[in-house]
């Protein structure tokens, strides 16, 4: 696995950049980013969610001191994320693969993140195995104006039954006063085989497309962040057909996507791996007005994937990839079977 390494130096959320003349320009800088939390659930039985095949509720002893340590390590990486550039954690985080608010409650609540005041957004999602969708967003820089859950409704084809999973979740709101909108995703799985699931995640991409031709129809200039897992890489039909997101900045339309992590996934990165095999299923893409160069208003800088060494299974089967939470049945102290994914805004400070 390739390691990516940004020549960045910055200072209290600053970063300098030589213009042309002899002065240089200085930028606010912030993370958005994305993160699939790995089975973060509670150690509480709920009769109204599949919870039983849940890996902390297959934990036969120490459930509690396991599922603090859980949160703890997601604590870890969310403080990080970012953090060398920008000084701070995310300013916005998509999360996925968590039961209820009261699991994101206990993350933001850790001592690691509590100074930056997180808030929460979550609805709950009919999924089957009981995970929903979220954002987190600290609220001295960002506020939420509206927020919205957005069913899928997927079927099997044999036989025609319906197929529960998570609800895309929509917030609207100002990023230090400027209006941005966030889409936070976590498509179908690929069980039963890539091609066999596909219908499923082309369904979801439809949904997604939808409610960013929905906001464009408002303002063909809306900044949108479309984030999640998307358990599929950035070449397949979903991302390329449907969303028709793109690889090259230049190719982006006035109401097109851009989409950095292809970039990366061509060049060999990824957050997941299955059976030696590497894949870009985490991205954030970004609409058109984000690439614009005009920084008076925040801007695309760059995208990358958090893949600290901490974050790497050194031993056993998983020996190279995301270092996990569980497996064969038990608590590893590891984070997560995904490395987070970002990007980085920035605005032009006055002079």
């Amino acid at each position: 696995m390739k390691h990516i390494k940004f020549q960045l130096t910055t200072l209290c959320f600053l970063i300098l950049f030589s213009a042309y003349s002899q002065e240089k320009k200085k930028f606010k800088i912030h993370t958005i980013a994305f993160y699939n939390l790995e089975n973060l659930f509670d150690t509480i039985n709920d009769p109204n969610k599949f919870d039983e095949a849940s890996p902390m509720m297959e934990l036969k002893t120490n459930r509690t001191e396991i599922y603090k340590k859980k949160v703890h390590n997601m604590a870890r990486v969310i403080a990080d994320i970012g953090s060398e550039t920008t000084q701070n954690s995310p300013v916005i985080l998509g999360v996925s693969e968590v039961e209820n608010r009261e699991v994101l409650e206990d993350v933001v609540n850790d001592p690691l993140l509590l100074s930056k005041d997180y808030g929460i957004v979550h609805f709950h999602s009919p999924d089957a195995r009981g995970i929903d969708v979220g954002m987190l967003y600290q609220k001295k820089l960002f506020t939420p104006l509206s927020t919205s859950s957005h069913e899928l409704k997927i079927y099997e084809d044999t036989p025609r039954k319906r197929v529960y999973t998570r609800d895309q979740l929509l917030v609207s709101g100002k990023l230090e006063g400027e209006m941005i909108h966030i889409l936070v995703n976590h498509w179908p799985s690929r069980s039963g085989g890539e091609a066999r699931s596909r219908p499923k995640r082309v369904a979801a991409a439809k949904l997604c497309k939808h409610l960013v031709d929905s906001l464009q129809v408002i303002d063909p200039y809306a900044k949108i962040f479309i984030m999640g897992d998307f358990n599929d890489n950035p070449t397949n039909a979903s991302v390329k057909d449907v969303l028709k997101a793109q690889k090259n900045k230049n190719a982006v339309g006035l109401k097109g996507i851009y989409n950095p992590m292809e970039n990366l996934a061509k060049k060999g990165f990824g957050s997941n791996a299955y059976r030696d095999a590497w894949s870009l299923f985490d991205q954030v893409m970004v609409t058109k007005p984000l690439l614009e160069k005009d920084y008076s208003s925040f801007r695309f800088y760059k995208a990358g994937i958090f893949n600290k060494n901490y974050l790497i299974s050194k031993k056993g089967q998983y020996k190279g990839y995301p270092f996990r939470s569980f497996s064969n049945g038990g608590f590893t102290d590891g984070f997560s079977d995904h490395f987070p994914v970002y990007v980085y805004v920035i605005k032009e400070i006055p002079q």
